[in-house]
């Protein structure tokens, strides 16, 4: 069986490097807002070049804490309107509804599944007052365009760099560090994974960082003193440890999945299957897309995934229902957002991480060209 994704193989090749860190964190005492702590913010800071990380314990929490952070700080308020693509995992949506805010959701681009920056601006209105962007499957989504339009509506730009750590815009900067603030995720399946839950804020925006370190601090900046109504949202010792570890390997290993990505683009010759769009350059020189997920399209999804299982290959449909059909969002059931549906219906994720063999990804591919 060729596993979607196999955790283990990933981890093994930290082995020795992650049992040394989980000890020196053992042996020290302190498990909570320590030096590994300290030491891993300080580093993906360096690594994304932004002047703040607030570690914090996951992604949904991440993207919480922002918009709490600017409600604290007078620059939102409950009831104000965030613009988000309809095409996303929930927990961008739940972030926004969590503060008391209204999502707008807008439609997809069909060739790159990210925010159609184009529909933005006939969104905006009164209460607009952040769009938060999803770097989504890996691939940035940003434009120039997209600075002027937050620029003459004086908006936030807030990513959900849940799945794209490490990608590289064309001015240089990584995502997560594009915008106003961003989100990050670190569970276990990302790119860069923890051993367990975890995230991170990055910004360039001190009194954002300070505001929200204090608010995932039960809203205490000293001990047992709290200045706002606040949360237990901490990432521990042993992740930022074990992430400390991992950082390291993140760009080379980022880079296989390009490799990898590339070969799929090149040798899936299938009819019946839309492959994700290329970028103007060679795949494996596209440092805006870190390929987290490998998202083919086919009105004939169900009966290639039954297929792929038959001859022992695993798949993953990211995701089976958008977050306006979902029961919690009943208010919004009745929507009809088409590009968005037909994304969710259609797309059906293969097998690509930096431990897959090529051999496994020849048995891929060959598969995949016999379905019929």
């Amino acid at each position: 069986m060729i596993k979607f994704l196999d955790l283990q193989k990933i981890n093994a090749q930290y082995t020795y490097e992650l049992k040394q860190a989980a000890t020196e964190v053992i042996d020290s005492g302190w498990y909570l807002l320590g030096n590994k702590l300290e030491s891993f913010e300080n580093n993906l800071s360096r690594f994304l070049g932004v002047r703040q990380t607030v570690g914090v314990s996951n992604g949904l929490d991440a993207l919480r804490l922002i918009l709490r952070a600017y409600i604290e700080m007078g620059v939102m308020n409950k009831g104000d309107e965030i613009i988000v693509p309809a095409n996303t995992y929930i927990a961008t949506i739940l972030a926004i509804t969590d503060n008391g805010l209204k999502p707008v959701l807008v439609e997809p681009d069909i060739e790159t599944y990210n925010l159609d920056i184009s529909l933005i601006e006939q969104h905006v209105t009164k209460r607009t007052k952040a769009i938060m962007l999803v770097h989504l499957y890996g691939r940035i989504c940003w434009s120039d365009e997209l600075e002027r339009i937050a620029k003459k509506y004086n908006l936030k730009l807030l990513e959900d760099n849940a799945q794209a750590i490490g990608a590289i815009w064309k001015n240089g900067k990584r995502s997560g560090a594009l915008g106003d603030a961003a989100g990050n995720s670190f569970y276990p399946g990302k790119n860069l994974g923890a051993l367990g839950d975890a995230g991170a804020v990055t910004t360039n925006d001190k009194e954002l960082a300070k505001t929200i370190r204090a608010i995932a601090n039960y809203g205490s900046e000293k001990k047992y003193y709290n200045i706002y109504q606040g949360l237990n949202c901490r990432m521990d010792e042993i992740q930022a440890a074990f992430l400390n570890v991992k950082l390291k390997y993140l760009d080379a290993e980022n880079q296989k999945r390009r490799e990898i990505a590339q070969y799929y683009g090149e040798s899936i010759k299938n009819l019946n299957i839309i492959l994700p769009q290329s970028t103007s350059q060679p795949i494996d020189q596209a440092l805006e897309h870190v390929w987290h997920l490998f998202v083919i399209r086919s009105k004939y999804r169900e009966q290639i995934q039954k297929y792929l299982i038959e001859n022992g290959i695993q798949t993953m449909i990211h995701y089976p229902m958008p977050p306006h059909k979902q029961q919690a969002y009943k208010e919004m059931n009745e929507l009809t957002i088409p590009i968005t549906e037909q994304i969710h219906d259609e797309s059906l994720s293969l097998p690509l991480n930096q431990m897959i063999s090529y051999s496994d990804i020849e048995i891929i591919v060959n598969t995949i060209n016999r379905f019929e």
